[in-house]
């Protein structure tokens, strides 16, 4: 997939001369006139190595007495520490909210649309330079209690986006541009973004290290309840209804303060450096945050990159016992029927799409205070297909919902009291190149003021114990708690 734009050359590096990209603008806008649409313009330079954390911190917290700030944006912000790569969008140029069943469908058509009225100011010899859209899907496609929330399907292309690498940070700025605009204003947003984001002083950041006040013992009032359903799964499983089911829980907490939702994404990279950090908001005070260790798909370069995640152990305190949970992990054949199991799920899906996928060696991944089966299954990917179509085929795995797929999402909607929303659903970005790349939102809470509701799951099967079911539900729990109390001391 890849959707060609017009592309304006302009030096990339941090000098910004106004009256040179006024007199791009300008042109820009006569060639209007004989358009029947507006264009976007996309505008691109390089700054100095920024956190963009730390940036959407500033934006959160200071109002400037100026149109082009609005301080409950919409916002994307991600960040993989393997890769030294963090990515923050924030406010809209263009915005979606679909909700029906065709929603990838509609998702991909609007993307496509929305590339092509963007004209790049720019070089293209930067990658980090190119804009993207980010995507944010709720797990069922009518999830009719979450509109106030969030939609079936939340897109955006940002006002603003930065990308940090550990060779550049790129910022890029998205402004629509109309017949009638006065070309001043366009370029007045773009000095204001660059003055306020160059401006910004890193090093009065002291919560770059997280505190530990986390000392609290919360009482989870869901043992019998979910005891219970885990049992009548099994039962269900016994006389061969379907082979998996994933049984998630919500956990709510009332905190004595509105939770930051900074503080609380640099915690979780603290606590949790080899998952994906991420938050999306919806610009009306509910924003859904998470240190996911699942990745659904990655595409760069006609490259196709997913994860088969299934399959839970502990971590031990001492190293020889951390290997010794790890070797029980690669030995117990429950945990590695449940593997199989997704792992056979994404192979079939992709083959579906013409796809010929290959998988390493599974492995174990060892996270902060847990530890997966982890199988990667890669694939070369035609340029026609696009990354929403792989998203459709895929969501949702039996990692987190079950198999087969449609039983396992009537029984989970039997067995949940609660609407999943954006939990263990698809959460991510697209570029025009047709790279991108999305996670599944596990390890996850929504945050509203100083409510938040976290969410934790369990896939059970053959050979499941209620008991060991249940203590890995709250061991999942116990990582999202430490980030989200760290900062605040008494909860409700």
């Amino acid at each position: 997939m890849s959707v060609a734009f017009s592309t304006i050359p302009y030096c990339t590096n941090s000098l910004y001369d106004p009256q040179e990209v006024y007199q791009l603008l300008l042109a820009c806008q006569k060639k209007l006139e004989k358009q029947s649409h507006s264009n976007i313009i996309s505008f691109s330079q390089t700054i100095r190595c920024q956190d963009p954390l730390i940036i959407l911190d500033d934006f959160l917290r200071t109002a400037p007495s100026t149109a082009f700030f609005d301080q409950n944006s919409i916002y994307f912000y991600g960040e993989n520490q393997r890769k030294n790569e963090a990515i923050l969008g924030y406010g809209t140029t263009q915005l979606f909210c679909v909700d029906n069943s065709d929603r990838f469908v509609h998702s991909k058509n609007l993307i496509e649309e929305c590339f092509k009225k963007i004209i790049k100011i720019g070089s293209q010899d930067i990658s980090e330079a190119n804009p993207h859209i980010f995507c944010g899907f709720s797990f069922f496609s009518d999830e009719e209690d979450q509109k106030s929330l969030f939609p079936s399907a939340f897109i955006f292309l940002p006002r603003f986006q930065i990308i940090k690498t550990n060779k550049n940070s790129v910022l890029t700025i998205n402004l629509l541009l109309e017949k009638n605009h006065k070309i001043e204003l366009l370029i007045e947003q773009i000095t204001f973004y660059i003055n306020k984001i160059n401006s910004i002083n890193h090093d009065e950041y002291y919560w770059l290290k997280a505190s530990e006040k986390f000392k609290k013992t919360i009482k989870f009032e869901m043992e019998k309840t979910f005891k219970i359903s885990v049992e009548s799964t099994l039962k269900s499983i016994q006389s061969n209804q379907f082979n998996k089911l994933v049984l998630a829980h919500p956990l709510d907490l009332i905190a004595s303060q509105e939770f930051s939702i900074t503080h609380c994404l640099n915690n979780l990279r603290q606590y949790h450096p080899d998952c994906y950090v991420f938050a999306l908001s919806n610009g009306q005070g509910n924003s859904f945050i998470g240190a996911s260790p699942e990745r659904l798909i990655s595409v760069s370069k006609q490259q196709l990159l997913t994860d088969a995640l299934a399959g839970s152990a502990p971590r031990g305190k001492t190293q020889k016992e951390d290997q010794s949970f790890a070797q029980m992990l690669l030995n117990n054949q429950k945990e590695r029927r449940e593997h199989q199991v997704v792992i056979d799920f994404i192979t079939d899906r992709l083959k579906q799409l013409g796809l010929k996928p290959q998988f390493s060696p599974m492995k174990v991944l060892q996270l902060s205070n847990i530890q997966h089966l982890w199988t990667p299954i890669y694939s070369q990917l035609p340029p026609q297909i696009h990354p929403l179509e792989i998203v459709a085929q895929l969501h949702p795995t039996p990692a987190v919902a079950g198999f087969p797929t449609e039983i396992a999402c009537q029984e989970i909607r039997r067995y949940e009291n609660f609407k999943r929303g954006l939990y263990a659903a698809p959460l991510g970005w697209i570029n025009y190149q047709g790279n991108s790349e999305f996670i599944v939102g596990i390890r996850s809470a929504l945050i509203s003021g100083n409510q938040a509701r976290l969410y934790a799951g369990a896939g059970i099967v053959e050979g499941s114990e209620p008991d060991k079911e249940l203590a890995e539900i709250q061991l999942k729990f116990q990582g999202l708690l430490r980030a989200l109390l760290s900062n605040d001391s008494e909860t409700l």
